[in-house]
């Protein structure tokens, strides 16, 4: 196993400036269980990097929850995110949701899949405009790629994710 290299980034900013952008080789990649950004070789991406700091994989292949403190952090992140924005009392996002964690397991480690949930944090929902759920947004480099509303079945899933992300 490989483990990425901790640059100590968890929120109070990056080491150093060079840290602030990966080169051609390195990708940074936020772990979803600590929230540090860790240096990962590209070509290494397979190889079941951990987070420098907690030592857990930091693509596992599960759904990672979001909120306030960590949302914006992991939207930056270099490698796709799909967000899945539900409630927990939401019947379609429940029925999608064993869809959802399959997903995440099969795309990792190219695509990252999280979840936020909208009755916990209203305003990062109202910030993107969130009208009904589930609402799936896929996130490049920062950015809004795509948008998907309504739930989906695991292959109409995997095909929107690798058509607008992969």
């Amino acid at each position: 196993m490989f483990s990425g290299l901790d640059i100590r980034d968890r929120g109070e900013g990056v080491a150093s400036s060079e840290a602030r952008v990966s080169d051609n080789h390195n990708l940074l990649v936020v772990c979803g269980r600590c929230d540090t950004t860790n240096r990962v070789p590209r070509d290494r991406l397979h190889d079941g990097a951990t987070c420098g700091s907690c030592k857990q994989p930091l693509l596992a292949g599960h759904a990672f929850a979001l909120g306030r403190s960590n949302f914006d952090k992991h939207v930056a992140g270099e490698l796709p995110l799909v967000v899945d924005f539900w409630a927990p009392w939401c019947g379609p996002c429940r029925m999608m949701a064993p869809a959802y964690e399959e997903a995440a397991a099969r795309l990792a480690p190219r695509v990252r899949l999280a979840k936020l949930d909208t009755d916990a944090e209203p305003e990062i929902a109202g910030r993107y405009g969130i009208r009904g759920i589930p609402t799936l947004i896929a996130f490049r480099n920062g950015g809004e790629v795509a948008r998907q509303s309504g739930a989906l079945t695991l292959p109409r899933l995997i095909q929107w994710i690798d058509a607008n992300v992969a």
